[in-house]
Formats: structure tokens, sequence, C-alpha cells
């Protein structure tokens, strides 16, 4: 079963496959760099729904759906689902799946949702609690603002170290080992506080915690950033970005020949107005699964650490002047077991 090795750190010790993925996106993530990618993009925001929190369910029903599909499974074939979202109470996911009729567990981790929901679905696949468990996450930027922000129609400026919430869900299906990608290691995340206070710059207030749970990774499971071909973090955008590297840089530690952030990844940002990059857990979900995972099954890449990071505020917390925590979780996945 599982071996704890210290300070977080798991080893998956009987072998777990990422046994099937499936992204549905928005239009405006389908005309980025990925859009290729994707299993499906949808022509606007609403998708035949009358609220955006309603679209924003749809959008976890077509992820889990696709990714029942490509492997021809059925609903009845999952043993739990662990899913979440950036709403309150986490609407989105249970009302998406109120009707699936499988074991849910929600979960709440911010935009590091999809890296904890895949964790906790990869850790119940090793221990064989059950066959197979899906891992589901997403946000919808209309939904988002409505809860965090402003009005859409109010037209306030966003300054530059703001970044877009993703209209996106990504799934992913973990089952004992059978074929790449695997699921071969995880790093639990630490609550860190940066001391940031402006809900504006969410990639500076989870540049400490992807940084945290990162070198704890490095230290716990003996590697270094050499030994992987990709360390994805999400959703830190480019000012988060700059942050870690600087902070692995004090260390002597660069990190950024491997590193990528799924912010920067989702966007164009010359072409498309999001500022700082790309957030929300749809973000990070999205690209694990349209991108990240079918590069591990093509061989593309070999070693990775998906590293998707969160923001644990409140709209009444941040009224209140707290600064905001982050939390980042870390999920080792190779092409060989």
């Amino acid at each position: 079963m599982a071996e704890f090795i210290k300070d977080g750190s798991i080893r998956l010790t009987n072998g777990v496959s990422a046994y099937s993925y499936a992204a549905a996106v928005g239009k405006m993530e389908g005309e980025g760099p990925l859009g290729d990618c994707f299993d499906y993009v949808a022509s606007g925001a609403e998708i035949g729904e009358d609220t955006w929190e309603k679209s924003e369910s749809k959008f976890q029903q077509y992820a889990l759906e696709m990714a029942l599909n490509k492997s021809g499974l059925q609903k009845s074939d999952l043993s739990i689902i662990f899913a979440g979202d950036l709403l309150n109470q986490c609407t989105g996911s249970a009302y998406g799946l109120r009707d699936s009729g499988v074991p849910f567990i929600g979960l709440y981790g911010a935009c590091s949702t999809m890296a904890e929901s895949l964790m906790l679905a990869s850790l119940f696949a090793d221990m064989r609690l059950g066959e197979r468990f899906a891992a589901i996450t997403s946000s919808h930027f209309c939904s988002a603002e409505r809860q965090f922000r402003f009005p859409i129609n109010y037209g306030g400026v966003r300054p530059p170290t703001s970044q877009w919430t993703a209209t996106a869900a990504g799934c992913c299906i973990t089952a004992a080992a059978e074929k790449p990608p695997y699921i071969k290691a995880v790093t639990v995340g630490k609550i860190t506080d940066m001391g940031i206070k402006d809900a504006n710059n969410m990639g500076a207030a989870m540049a400490g915690a992807a940084y945290d749970s990162l070198s704890r990774h490095f230290e716990n499971t003996c590697s270094s950033p050499d030994d992987y071909d990709g360390i994805f973090t999400g959703d830190l955008g480019q000012v988060g970005t700059d942050i870690l590297c600087e902070l692995f840089d004090k260390r002597g530690v660069d990190i950024s020949r491997v590193h990528n952030d799924c912010g920067l990844m989702l966007y164009d940002r010359e072409k498309q107005d999001v500022h700082a990059g790309g957030s929300g857990c749809g973000c990070s979900a999205s690209v694990l699964c349209a991108h990240i995972l079918p590069s591990i099954a093509g061989g593309k890449l070999h070693r990775v650490l998906f590293a998707a990071t969160g923001a644990l505020m409140s709209t009444t917390m941040s009224q209140q002047g707290e600064s905001i925590p982050g939390i980042s979780h870390v999920v080792e996945i190779a092409d060989t077991l």
C-alpha cells in the first residue's frame, strides 16, 4: 500500500494509472495555444443554461462523460468521485454530479483542487479501496466574477497582476496500474501565507506555497529539478512564476529550464486580454487532462510534477483586511512504473 515518506510526502507502491481523462472548455480557452487539445470547446459561456453556475456544472458533467466514454466505462464503474470548484459550498460540483449515483466527496482547495482531487483518487486506487476513482474540478469566469469580484457590467479596471478565471473543467479517472501515465508519489501542501492582501494578485499569494511543496517533494523523494522534464504549477501566472523562480534562485536551484505554469499555457497573453495569465480550478485541470497527461502517454514527457496552487481566500476575509493564505499539492506522474 501507499508508503508515507515524511513531512506530507507519500509514495504509491502498488501502481496507479491515470486511466482516462478529458477536458471541456469555453470559447476563449479554445482560442488559446492548446485549443486543438481539448475534448470539447463550447461556442459560448452559457452552453444552453440560464445561469452561469448551471453552465459550470454542465462543464463538469461533460468532462466526466467524455472521460468515461473514452475508456468505455459507465458511471456505475466508479467507486468514488472526488470533486470541487470555486463556488460556495462547492455547488458547481454538487449540482453537476447530483444525478451521477456515485459516492461523492466534495473538496475545496481553491485553484489547487485538481491536484488535491487527483492525489486522493490516486491514493484510494493505490490502496485498492475500490476499482476506479474520478477526480474532477471546474471553474467559470462569470460565476467566479459574480462570487469573488464585481458584477460583470461594473466596469472595474483590472490591474496588470490580475488573472483570468478559466471557463473549463477537467476529469481524470484513476485505477490500478494498467498503462501510462502512472501516478508515482504525492506531497500534501501546507498552508503558506505571503502576507498578500490584494485579491487581484493571486500569483504572489500562491507562489510561496508552490515553493514549499515542491521543495519538500524534492527533499523527501531525494530528487531535484534535473530529474524531471516538466514541472507544472497552476495557476501562478507571470507574477507568481517570477516569484517562484526567484525563491528557488536564492537557494541556488534553477527550475526555469523545466518549469511552466498552466496559467501561462492556457492563453496567449499577447493576443488575449488575460493580463498576468489564467487562473481558476479549471485552468490547471484542463491543461493537465488535455496536454500534460496525453504528452506522458504519448512519450513526449517522461517524468513530471503537477503542482496546482490555490488561494484560500473568501470575500468575507478579504473585506476584513486579512491576508490570503495559499496552498499547493504536488503529484508526481511518469510514463514508467
